[in-house]
């Protein structure tokens, strides 16, 4: 049971850390105008794609550590 869990939750981190990096990615726009490039950043987008990254990092150690415990 614990392997099976461990395997979901690394699943579950690869796609979180998916979504993380696909929001930060779209999180700022960037226009070029009379030859300056200007950027507009979206904070909320921006702090909800870094919660994804976070909860994808404590996923994947939650996934590693439960696939390493031996049974006693």
């Amino acid at each position: 049971m614990r392997k099976i869990i461990g395997i979901v939750l690394i699943v579950v981190a690869l796609f979180l850390g998916y979504l993380g990096i696909t929001d930060l990615n779209e999180s700022s726009r960037s226009v070029e105008l009379l030859g300056m490039e200007i950027t507009a950043q979206d904070g909320n987008t921006k702090e909800k794609a870094f919660m994804e990254l976070g909860l994808g990092v404590v996923a994947l150690v939650a996934g590693i550590y439960l696939l390493g415990v031996r049974k006693k």
